[in-house]
């Protein structure tokens, strides 16, 4: 009920909370970000991360360093902290903690399947996964020459399953047929998340369902804009947007009409929500978008931890936290390619 949360939330979620409240205070600042976008070498970028929680993860990198070293070892600080509230959470928190990570596993499973389309090594493309989606058969997927064959030889075994019942089709794997799937998948996903977010009731409901409904709303403004000039009808577009959020459902008939950016821009800015986002683009521009967009996730998922009581903020930090890494690896790339005045384009400043 909701209200009621301190009563009871702290008899098996206290812990955890404090735990991830913990970690959230570990998260690079502004004078940390400043600080990186100064260094010179990507081993200056290791010694300024050496006084943060990052530090024991890199010391014994030998020089010189990569960029795929650095995101590598961050991405490997954030799958132990995960591993280690998931160890310790008991239901339903334990099946909320293993929701977040359905959305590596269907990237993952695109990733397999567009490598192996275009003849990649397996071996290549299983290192590229991320380790937060993998699962047990995912090598396999490279066998598979169809959605149908796919799911049963592979995904039938996995939590994945039930969100393949919409795409399960005998048409052979093309680019064109990945991208729906992944589209599908995720709509499939967030509903089912959604749905489970509102099952469990409270703040945790009413926090998660504004998150989703952000992700469902900014997924359905992408796959608006990324199908102009594709032979993807408007019907198939439609059909990929969620059931639920903010634009939900007159703001997905708008958009499934639209012919170019400006006119996704009238559609959204009927909304006050995403007035601003689209404000501070100019007219046929796009290119900033997603950065817009990561702004006002980050400004949501910071939100959520000034309420207690809720699981909404293990999401936010997973978010947070894979926000901080998506910033380091751009850094160090500008870095490693002497790109220094374009270090600012895309970073996204999380306090």
């Amino acid at each position: 009920m909701y209200g009621f949360e301190a009563m009871t939330f702290n008899i098996h979620g206290g812990y955890l909370e404090a735990i991830v409240r913990g970690h959230r205070s570990g998260l690079l600042t502004a004078a940390d970000y400043n600080n990186l976008c100064q260094c010179e070498t990507l081993d200056d970028i290791k010694m300024h991360l050496s006084a943060t929680e990052y530090g024991p993860y890199l010391q014994n990198e030998p020089s010189p360093l990569h960029t795929t070293t650095i995101v590598e070892k961050c991405t490997l600080k954030l799958v132990d902290e995960y591993k280690h509230m998931l160890c310790q959470a008991t239901e339903p928190l334990s099946t909320f903690l293993q929701y977040i990570t359905y959305g590596h596993m269907i990237d993952n499973v695109v990733l397999i399947v567009t490598g192996t389309l275009h003849e990649r090594d397996v071996q290549e493309l299983l290192e590229k996964c991320h380790p937060l989606g993998m699962f047990d058969s995912i090598a396999t997927l490279a066998v598979a020459q169809n959605m149908r064959e796919l799911y049963r030889l592979v995904l039938v075994d996995t939590p994945l399953a039930p969100y393949f019942s919409e795409c399960i089709t005998s048409e052979d794997l093309d680019d064109m047929n990945i991208e729906i799937m992944r589209n599908t998948l995720y709509k499939a996903y967030l509903e089912d998340f959604y749905q489970f977010c509102q099952k469990l009731g409270g703040a945790t409901a009413e926090i998660m369902s504004d998150l989703l409904a952000f992700e469902a709303d900014r997924r359905a403004v992408n796959i608006t804009i990324n199908s102009i000039g594709t032979e993807l009808t408007r019907e198939d577009r439609r059909k990929l947007y969620s059931s639920f959020g903010l634009l939900y459902p007159y703001g997905h008939e708008e958009l499934a009409v639209c012919e170019d950016i400006d006119q996704v821009r009238g559609v959204m800015e009927k909304y006050p929500a995403y007035q601003h986002i689209f404000g501070k683009l100019s007219y046929g521009e796009s290119q900033m978008l997603d950065k817009a967009f990561y702004e006002e996730e980050v400004k949501r998922l910071c939100l959520s931890f000034e309420q207690q009581f809720h699981y909404g903020v293990f999401f936010a930090y997973m978010r947070l936290r894979e926000q901080e890494i998506r910033n380091l690896m751009w850094i160090s790339e500008c870095v490693a390619q002497n790109q220094k005045s374009r270090v600012h384009d895309s970073v996204v400043f999380i306090f």
